[in-house]
């Protein structure tokens, strides 16, 4: 058997952090990821804000920062687009290569002491009260060894679904309607008539859907789709292609690579905490609602787990009381935004393609760069009584 102070199941961005923080924080610290390569596969679009990487105390390293992104276009399904760039906003941020973010993320907590273990599985999880003290045993296995991992707190970072919340009797199951499916091509030779923003294009493909476009290059890009009500007409994919097929600036573009997944849009699950566990990242909830962009908050999740595991470790104490404090520092650190954004994905999955023209179409003809919220309420009023009835829990959140 094998002890440590802290465990982290799962070497993504969250893990790493989770990992590198407890490091930090003086305890002993094992991070063990199922893949041989950490980074792959990529199942993510990829796009990061500056802020962001600054709350979390990451400087952007063109390693893996590979193109700067100075804003955003909103197309309507009419074609009505919403330019918002740095003449409008300071807000910037990096397009990544996740393959190499990973692995740096993971290069971070070793350097700060952490152990790593890769293609290492947990297959099971337990808790054993030792001398009057709870533990957590995880058993593993590498490469036909099984052995066990004895733990003072195991941080689930281990995806949607983990089988680590599962095993300690927390449900992480996500519904069917909170699970959205994502489609991406990695292309190379877009031609967008500015590759320092990112599309989204809105509706008119298929119910609960957008089109992203993300540039990583002077020629490449992310193309993605996300469908949350998938009405089965035709395959994520058939819809992707025929918006690829219609969008002059992807006419010569080539799909490189594929990359296919899941996304929790959910919010939290229902206990991100519990005797010797923490849970953060996907396998906690812990992704934008609206968007299923989860590289910021899935840190900031980890980042708060490894603190606070640090701290408890410190003070002789691994229990559920002790670790409430892990959910405090999460709230405190994403600014409570998962359920606000769950409340925009509710709102917004109600909206006709019209309701989508109209939103679009008014705000197209505002001085955005000295907008305020009176403006904002006057839109909704001047489309229709309609509208202003399905946007008025998010004027509770402005508010």
């Amino acid at each position: 058997m094998i002890e440590t102070d802290v465990l982290v199941v799962g070497a993504g961005p969250a893990g790493s952090i989770a990992a590198k923080h407890a490091a930090l924080g003086g305890a002993e610290v094992i991070l063990i990821d199922k893949k041989s390569e950490i980074g792959t596969p990529k199942r993510c679009a990829e796009g990061v804000y500056e802020r962001g990487l600054e709350w979390l105390g990451i400087e952007p390293d063109p390693f893996w920062a590979v193109k700067r992104i100075n804003g955003g276009v909103i197309i309507a399904p009419d074609g009505t687009d919403i330019v918002i760039d740095d003449t409008i906003i300071s807000e910037k941020g990096y397009i990544l290569e996740r393959k190499l973010f990973d692995k740096s993320m993971a290069m971070d907590a070793a350097r700060a002491g952490a152990q790593i273990k890769i293609k290492t599985l947990a297959k099971s999880f337990r808790r054993e009260e030792i001398n009057g003290v709870s533990y957590a045993i995880v058993t593993c296995e590498t490469m036909g060894n099984v052995f066990d991992i004895k733990a003072k707190i195991v941080i689930a970072a281990d995806g949607p679904e983990s089988h680590i919340a599962n095993w300690a009797g927390i449900n992480s199951t996500t519904k069917l309607s909170n699970m959205g499916s994502a489609f991406q091509y990695e292309m190379v030779g877009v031609n967008c008539n500015r590759m320092d923003l990112l599309e989204l294009h809105m509706g008119n493909f298929a119910s609960g859907c957008y089109v992203w476009i993300f540039p990583k290059g002077d020629d490449i890009a992310n193309v993605g789709m996300a469908i949350n009500n998938h009405d089965g007409k035709k395959t994520i994919k058939e819809y992707l292609d025929d918006f690829i097929s219609s969008y002059p600036p992807l006419k010569n573009a080539t799909p490189i690579e594929i990359n296919v997944g899941g996304v929790p849009i959910g919010g939290l699950i229902e206990k991100i905490y519990a005797d010797n566990l923490l849970i953060c990242g996907d396998a906690a909830g812990q992704v934008n609602p609206m968007t299923g962009g989860g590289i910021i908050l899935s840190m900031l999740g980890g980042m708060s787990a490894g603190t606070v595991a640090a701290k408890a470790i410190k003070d002789q104490d691994y229990s559920e009381n002790r670790l409430e404090e892990y959910e405090e520092l999460f709230n405190e650190k994403s600014f409570g935004a998962i359920p606000k954004l769950s409340t925009v994905r509710e709102v917004y999955n109600t909206l006709s393609d019209d309701d989508l023209n109209s939103i679009i179409d008014k705000f197209a003809q505002l001085d955005l760069t000295d907008l305020t919220l009176r403006d904002v309420l006057k839109v909704f009023l001047k489309i229709s009584p309609r509208l202003t009835i399905k946007f008025r829990k998010l004027v509770k959140l402005i508010l």
